[in-house]
């Protein structure tokens, strides 16, 4: 009978969901990665779309954010694991969450990183994010702490993020910013750059043409989805995939949650079609 006690708790501990956060849409790119990755896993994302975007606000404000979404994460929708699938957050945040929630939790920041250095063939590397993201040096330490023997330039991109929560991904005034903030970096002469920002990979086509065709442009996505896959792995905490029961997923907007599943949709795919409003009460 303890036996049997014993497999259900266990049971019920692997089958709760994932948790995840943004300021928005672009965490949708780490989601679509961990879907992908990871189809029996149940998953809660809440993107923040009433406060975005983060990269212009307060380091502080940007931490008060991300606690709160984790705390209700971790209270409201009892996750086995918590993703903060935005890069201003997890510079800002992440070590005080890995310090103060009762569940792992994992960023983007270092798996991009370890991404970047692996990817260069010249040791020449860039980094663009958002002004929050680029002022606290998180990509530098990052960097600095894989070993690798390498040279950085990262850039903010102001803007960028807007353009994609405004389902404005092309376009000559998106080339004109992008050709503005990007050209530093390019006459650097890096050989790959990494979309420090989850939103930025929706501007990829963008970004590359200015870039030009040798630049290898990096997302943290997929990265990111390896790192969630390999800890369930070692906690004994990921949904059996030979079960065949695929997971569940929900999507929370603290905005506009008609304009979230709208566009999220057509950013993600069919799964975000019944968002919801955060928070969930």
């Amino acid at each position: 009978m303890r036996h049997g006690v014993a497999w259900v708790i266990m049971r019920a501990e692997i089958d709760r969901p994932i948790g995840m956060f943004d300021s928005g849409f672009g965490g949708l790119t780490v989601a679509r990665a961990v879907i992908d990755q990871l189809p029996n896993e149940n998953l809660v994302y809440i993107g923040d779309t009433a406060r975005y975007p983060y990269g212009n606000k307060s380091a502080g404000d940007v931490r008060g954010f991300a606690i709160e979404l984790a705390t209700s994460l971790v209270r409201d929708f009892n996750v086995k694991m918590i993703v903060v699938a935005c890069n201003t957050a997890a510079s800002v945040a992440l070590e005080e969450l890995q310090r103060t929630l009762p569940v792992p939790v994992i960023g983007v920041v270092e798996p991009g990183a370890r991404a970047l250095v692996r990817v260069t063939r010249n040791n020449k590397v860039g980094v663009i994010g958002t002004v929050g993201t680029i002022s606290s040096r998180a990509y530098d330490r990052a960097i600095a702490d894989t070993k690798a023997s390498v040279s950085l330039i990262a850039a903010a991109c102001p803007g960028f993020v807007e353009f994609v929560e405004r389902d404005q991904t092309t376009g000559i005034e998106v080339f004109e910013l992008a050709e503005k903030l990007l050209t530093p970096v390019r006459v650097s002469g890096v050989d790959t750059l990494l979309l420090g920002c989850t939103h930025y990979p929706y501007l990829s086509s963008v970004i590359s043409q200015v870039m030009g065709p040798d630049v290898v442009l990096v997302s943290s996505a997929a990265e990111t989805a390896f790192v969630v896959r390999d800890e369930l792995a070692a906690a004994k905490t990921a949904r059996s995939v030979e079960s065949g029961n695929l997971g569940s997923h929900e999507f929370y907007s603290s905005g506009d949650v008609k304009h979230f599943a709208e566009l999220g949709r057509r950013l993600l795919g069919p799964e975000l079609a019944n968002a919801k409003y955060w928070p969930n009460k």
